[in-house]
């Protein structure tokens, strides 16, 4: 049995992986090409350089595994009509999105970018006005593995929590949950709101002006989840007319952010590259899921994780 990989982990996961199923055969390459593509029953791929025309070519795939949560890529016609079973890493990012969320919001709290300004000018100003996550509340767009991990933190630092998710079925941490239809109802409480979502019909677009009209002006908004869920101009319009106080946004749409987009420049928007589920910790884990799976399709078994609704996209 032949799997293909486009992603090329470190030694010790390759040998992890050769001791883990000895009579398999693993192929690392950068790029897809037609001789081992024509073969393989696995593919291993982050889902960005999969299209029709390589799905085509997999004569013989059986099962992709996509070693990210995003999917809207994934060219899932092609995949349904071929039955071909896919899953992710899903829940993998709970950890360093949470951490970056947190850091995120402390930095925010106590100044850590005037602070850091003064430090190179050699500035010593007391006069500083640094706050606290206690007693804050914080909304959370996307109340699910990732969204659940931020709100436990948040609960370390005695913050109120709110949810949005589809089902609105109750979350761990979170304190009280709204629907995405209701999400209007949530948003005046919140001194923060984070948006985990990923990119779907229902969230491209989901954010519209009447929803930051109806943030306190104090209120933060930061984004991990995808780019799309908010219009660019939407978001200037709102933090030019001072209906929040600021924008940490970590996605974008497209990517990456063009140089001389207006929020490089803004005062009340800091900009990171997508970088919030980076973690050393990231392909050791991905390939822990890719395990577990792997020895369930060679049983024969059912019990996948993370297995991917094709209709859905997720």
């Amino acid at each position: 049995m032949l799997i293909l990989s486009t992603i090329i982990p470190n030694e010790s996961i390759q040998t992890k992986m050769m001791d883990a199923f000895p009579d398999l055969n693993f192929i690392y390459q950068e790029e897809w090409t037609d001789e081992p593509l024509n073969e393989a029953e696995i593919l291993i791929t982050y889902g960005e350089d999969l299209n029709e025309e390589i799905i085509g070519k997999a004569a013989n795939l059986k099962w992709i595994m996509v070693m990210s949560a995003g999917l809207e890529l994934m060219p899932f016609k092609a995949i349904e009509e071929r039955g071909i079973l896919v899953t992710n890493a899903r829940g993998i990012h709970k950890i360093p999105m949470a951490e970056y969320t947190i850091g995120m919001l402390l930095q925010y709290e106590k100044k850590l970018k005037q602070l850091m300004k003064n430090e190179r000018e050699e500035l010593w100003h007391r006069k500083i006005e640094v706050g606290e996550l206690n007693g804050k509340t914080m909304l959370i767009l996307g109340a699910g593995a990732i969204g659940g991990e931020v709100a436990r933190l948040g609960k370390a630092f005695r913050m109120t929590t709110m949810g949005v998710n589809r089902s609105g079925k109750p979350v761990e941490s979170i304190d009280h949950l709204y629907t995405l239809d209701n999400i209007l109802e949530a948003v005046p409480e919140a001194d923060y709101i984070v948006s985990v979502l990923p990119s779907t019909d229902e969230t491209k677009g989901l954010l519209q002006k009447e929803h930051f009209k109806a943030m306190k002006e104090t209120a933060v908004f930061v984004n991990i989840g995808r780019g799309d869920l908010i219009n660019d101009e939407v978001l200037i319009e709102a933090l030019e007319a001072g209906e929040l106080a600021h924008a940490i946004l970590d996605v974008f749409d497209p990517e990456p952010l063009g140089k001389g987009h207006p929020f490089w420049k803004m005062e009340n928007v800091t900009v990171t590259p997508h970088l919030s589920s980076k973690s050393g910790e990231y392909l050791p884990r991905t390939f822990a899921i890719f395990e577990k799976n792997m020895r369930e399709y060679l049983k024969a078994g059912k019990d996948f994780i993370n297995v991917i609704d094709l209709s859905r996209g997720y």
